[in-house]
This record gives structure tokens, sequence and C-alpha cells, in this order.
């Protein structure tokens, strides 16, 4: 029998449950509020900088196999940058000190034992205690497993842990942050190796899946937005959009990959996370010096991870909340001395941009985590996805895209 598959937001989380269930053959509809596709995740033309900018950065490792297998159904794999082996140059703007973080290949982690490859003024044994997060339990803090000191945590372990978790180490989620170690570190450096989309994220993760929808006969509306649900005991029945209404057929399914506070307004009663940390980025319109590396980790500075694009500098700062009321002018000054410094470039101020993105991810803490719900709700035809929901991940590409392919999986059964 013909069903209708409504999949509510076009984030990553939407469209990667639409690319599933559309190669299935299903009948897909997919209803977004905002007048792009993309969610977190886009590009858009920035008229104070005058060219297009991504939303927020976001980097892609070589071991995100859901963010990768959904960018090979798309047909936009050949689209990712990035080194040619397993490699993050790093520079500390206090110390004015540049090394290179080099994983082997393997699992074998020999990569410690050569000074040459691990960050400076560490010892092999000084990784070890990183272990013990792989074996961490879900109500347990980063702080609650390992100590937080010296210079393997503060140089390397301290930000990856930031950058993933989006929240200060110390009261993040151990278990959170023993499955990023487990998926990337633990499994050797092939799955290590850092990828960005340099030409933005919408040309490179949403468009192609955009396109590939509509040819398989999809449906997008944009402008779109669901304002509310009426549910029986077991099943969805009516979708309310404002303008027009959708009764739903008793075989029609749902898939709501909407913001946490989206669903919680939707659906009450149902449990998600309730507290966010925000995520800062300045971009900045300069061409980055040649052959400079397309992600840096830079340290004892605002900035924390800089980022190089055709015709641009931008840096992201996990954590940002800080950083929300701190006026522009003045925010960007001071990121762009540090990128300078970093990238060696003797040039005033060029024409630059701040994004603050208040509610960004959840806040990663075990508490927050025990609130993220299954896929599955108790309503029959009723499946969850967004990178809020129990997907074992942070709020990362992959956890989105892992949470779409989920949700796909459960309604085609």
């Amino acid at each position: 029998m013909s069903r209708t598959i409504h999949i509510i937001g076009a984030g990553l989380a939407g469209l990667a449950a639409a690319v599933k269930l559309s190669a299935l053959g299903e009948n897909v509809f997919i209803h977004e509020a905002t007048s792009t596709a993309g969610g977190r995740c886009r590009s858009y033309h920035d008229h104070l900088i005058g060219m297009m900018i991504d939303n927020g950065n976001h980097l892609i490792l070589s071991g995100n196999t859901s963010a990768l297998g959904y960018l090979r159904s798309i047909g936009a794999e050949h689209e990712l940058v990035g080194p040619a082996t397993p490699e993050f140059p790093f520079f500390d703007v206090k110390s004015r000190e540049r090394w290179t973080l080099a994983f082997n290949r393997g699992r074998i982690p020999w990569w410690i034992f050569d000074a040459r490859k691990r960050v400076p003024a560490t010892r092999a044994l000084d990784y070890l205690p990183m272990g013990r997060l792989l074996w961490a339990r879900r109500h347990q803090k980063v702080s609650d497993v390992m100590a937080l000191r010296g210079n393997a945590y503060d140089r390397l372990l301290g930000p990856l842990l930031l950058a993933a978790l989006n929240i200060e180490p110390p009261i993040g989620s151990a278990s959170l942050a023993g499955a990023v170690i487990r998926e990337t570190i633990a499994r050797g450096g092939d799955a290590c190796r850092p990828l960005i989309a340099s030409q933005g994220l919408s040309h490179t993760l949403v468009d192609p899946a955009v396109a590939l929808l509509a040819k398989r006969g999809a449906t997008l509306r944009l402008d779109h937005q669901l304002h509310a649900i009426k549910c029986s005991d077991s099943m969805i029945e009516t979708l309310y959009f404002g303008s027009d209404t959708i009764t739903l057929a008793s075989h029609d399914a749902v898939i709501l990959a909407v913001p946490p506070y989206t669903a919680a307004a939707l659906l009450p009663g149902i449990e998600t996370p309730n507290s966010f940390r925000a995520i800062v980025n300045a971009h900045f319109r300069i061409d980055p010096p040649p052959d400079f590396a397309p992600i840096t980790g830079v340290l004892n500075a605002t900035t924390e991870w800089l980022f190089a694009f055709p015709g641009r500098l931008s840096v992201t700062i996990s954590a940002g909340d800080r950083l929300l009321s701190t006026p522009r002018e003045e925010l960007a000054q001071t990121i762009w001395a540090e990128v300078a410094a970093v990238t060696g470039l003797d040039a005033p101020l060029p024409p630059w941009q701040i994004v603050r993105e208040r509610r960004a991810t959840f806040a990663a803490t075990p508490e927050q985590d025990a609130r993220r719900p299954k896929p599955a709700t108790r309503w029959s035809n009723l499946v969850l996805a967004g990178d809020w929901t129990n997907t074992g991940l942070p709020a990362t590409i992959e956890s989105a895209i892992r949470s779409g392919d989920r949700a796909a999986a459960a309604i085609a059964v």
C-alpha cells in the first residue's frame, strides 16, 4: 500500500533520513520551517563580508562512517579536502611554539613513542589515562575518570574534548568523551584524518542531497512550519502547519527532525535535553597563506581552531557562552590578532563577520545525556531524529546523520 513519510525538518538528520527512505522507494515529503535546507549546517551570502560563508565551521574525520556514507550516497564525498596523512598542526599563541601531531595509520599508536609526532614535552606514558574514558559509565564526568592536567591534556585531549563535546571537559560526559576517542584515536590514524567542506557546507552536504531527493520524486517544502500535532494514545493523526493541515492515513508515518526545544513544544511530555551551549564563529575575508593547513589547533588564545578556505579564514570557539555579550568589534579585533599570529599575515583587520549560535548544541553533561530519547516513541508512526537524540555521540555532524539513518531504518521496518 502506498504511504507517505513526512519528515519535519530539513537539517542533516532530516536529509539523511530522506535520502535513505527515498532510496527504498518510499514517498517522502520534507517540511522545513525556514527558507533554506541544512539547519545549523548551511552556507549563506553574508553582506558584511561580501561572500558566501558557513553558519558555523564543521569538521569531519575519516572515521565518521555515517557522515562519509551519507556523502557517498549523495555523490559528494569528493568535495571534502584535508591532508593526505592524519595530522594536525598546532600553534601556541603564548609561547609562539609550533608543532604537528602526526598519527600513524594503524591501530597500534606508535606515534606516542615518537617525540617528533606527539605533543612536545610529553612522554608516551602521559597518554595512557586517555584510555580510561573508553570504559566510562554514563553517569560519570570526565573529571571523575582522569586527572585533567599535564601537557598531554592541556595541548591535546583538553582541546579535542572541548571541540567534540562543546562543553568544558571537566563537567562533560565521560561516556560521550569515550565514544569520541573510541571512534577516532582508538581506531588509529586511518580514522583521524581531518576533512573540511572547502567549498562550503551547503555545496557539499546539503545541495547535492536536495538535488538527489528531487530526482527521486521527493518533495521539499520550505517556509512550512509545523505548529501543532494531534495525537491519539498510539498514533499521530494530524499535522497542523498554520495555513494548511495534513491528516495522516493509517499507514503514513512522521520523522520529527527538529531541535529538542521544538520537539518538546510540539510533544508535551517527552523528555529532551533542556540545557545548551553556544558556539562562536569568526570569518575573515582574506586569502590564507599559500599551502596553509586546512585546520590548525590554537592554544592559549580565544581562538581554538582556525580553518582555511579559499579567500577566507574562519575561527571556531566552543562553549562560547562567555563571549555572547562581548562587543562584536572588540571580539573581531581580538580574534584577528591571534589569526595574524598563527598565519604570519601582516594585515589590518579585513572584512569580518561574527556568528554566535546561542543554542548550538545540548550541554554534553551526564545529566543532559541521560535526557536524550531513543528514536522510537510511544506513537507507533512517529520517530525522532537529531543530534540530540540518543546516538551515543555528542552533537556533531556524525551524530546528526547517524540519527537520520536510524530513524529511516525504524520507519522502514
